[in-house]
């Protein structure tokens, strides 16, 4: 499996510390990937490092690492690398997050320019200590981005802004191309495994999305493997159709560390297949479900065929 490019001394997780050790089921041959030793990744990895930028890539020790950074994708993490929850899936470093990089929005375009990206998917941490959530920051990325690459379509992935009192409107009428904002797993289950938020203010989030700006593409994944059952998967699928959700991604969880929650077990190929072919026939204009899809896989070529299927829509 994929390790982390750079360790971390400190606790990455300091509130799963003292929880005991959850069980490690051993990865069938579907989840295994290569170790990233390519030029092209270390040319993004070089990239990434000299303009001092974080990706979630690293930071949640994402599978596809080696293949996405040797086309030179690399999904910018902005705000920090600390976040300020602690869901029981996540690799992300949870604490108390350093003050916002004023000048990170001119770095990640820079970077974004000598990548020669034609999209870009930017993310962040949540930031439950910011009036704001972080909403103008990533404003300023999505505007910096613009004034250097102006031919590149922008994706985001956004925290919830839960308690902001209305801050996201300020992302949405930056018009990114994407708005993209993960349920995760089903409401049964988001007191385990994603306590700090709520299930439907999430799906509303991505319902106001689509009321404030219609031709705004939304976009929103689920983990599977956590204990839920195909019934419930169908019924969030519902639900995101009913919130005018353009693009659904399904991925396998994969269990961090011994300290997050357990993988419940690996859903095979021929049942993602299943779930994409349920989720076309629901509507959504995009399905991308696999054992190793995440938000931002292939999101390129994905935007692509989504734009496509809008126009085969309304012909």
């Amino acid at each position: 499996m994929v390790t982390l490019i750079e360790s971390k001394q400190k606790f990455r997780h300091p509130e799963k510390r003292n929880r005991p050790d959850t069980p490690v089921l051993r990865k069938p041959d579907w989840i295994r990937v290569k170790a990233p030793v390519s030029p092209g990744f270390h040319e993004t990895h070089e990239i990434v490092r000299s303009k001092g930028l974080v990706t979630v890539c690293q930071e949640a020790g994402c599978p596809n690492i080696g293949e996405c950074w040797e086309k030179k994708h690399a999904t910018m993490m902005i705000l920090g690398e600390v976040c300020t929850r602690a869901c029981s899936f996540c690799n992300v470093s949870t604490g108390k997050p350093s003050p916002v990089d004023e000048d990170e929005p001119r770095r990640v375009a820079e970077a974004v320019y000598e990548m020669g990206l034609q999209h870009v998917v930017i993310t962040s941490v949540d930031r439950d200590d910011l009036e704001d959530g972080g909403a103008r920051h990533f404003v300023n990325v999505i505007n910096a981005i613009r004034s250097t690459s102006p031919g590149t379509t922008i994706e985001i992935l956004t925290p919830d802004f839960l308690r902001k009192d209305g801050w996201e409107n300020l992302v949405i009428d930056a018009a990114p191309d994407v708005f993209n904002h993960n349920l995760e797993t089903v409401p049964r289950l988001y007191f385990s495994i994603r306590p700090g938020a709520r299930y439907y203010h999430s799906l509303r989030l991505l319902e106001r999305v689509k009321t404030r700006d219609p031709n705004q593409f939304t976009k929103s994944g689920l983990m599977v493997g956590l204990g839920e059952s195909k019934e419930e998967v169908m019924q969030v699928m519902d639900d995101m159709r009913s919130a005018g959700i353009d693009f659904l991604t399904i991925g396998q969880y994969l269990q961090p560390t011994r300290k997050h929650a357990a993988v419940d077990r690996f859903v095979h190929p021929d049942e993602f297949r299943s779930y994409e072919e349920i989720a076309r026939s629901k509507g959504f204009l995009m399905v991308s479900a696999s054992p190793l899809t995440r938000s931002s896989y292939h999101a390129d070529e994905d935007f692509a065929k989504m734009k496509a299927a809008r126009v085969a829509a309304n012909q």
